[in-house]
């Protein structure tokens, strides 16, 4: 999935495709490990999904998207305030 798609997706379904992705993730290693896939590059793509989804997660719960032009404003003012 493409990080745009993912920072469109709504809190909940945020969760949801986590959920799901891990739920996968467990799978494909469970397979892994028996000898009855090789799917290396399918175990990085899960993983890194994973993560991306867990960043936007944490970027809402910090809000730190739209926040960042606010933070990078008030720089320079205090900087001068020293």
């Amino acid at each position: 999935m493409e990080l745009e798609k993912i920072r469109s997706l709504s809190d909940e379904e945020l969760a949801h495709q986590e959920k799901t992705t891990a739920e996968q993730l467990f799978r494909l290693r469970f397979q892994v490990s028996l000898g009855q896939n090789d799917g290396v590059k399918k175990l990085r793509q899960l993983r890194k999904e994973i993560a991306q989804i867990k960043t936007v997660a944490r970027e809402r719960e910090l809000s730190i998207r739209g926040a960042a032009k606010d933070s990078a404003s008030a720089a320079p003012a205090l900087k001068g305030a020293r």
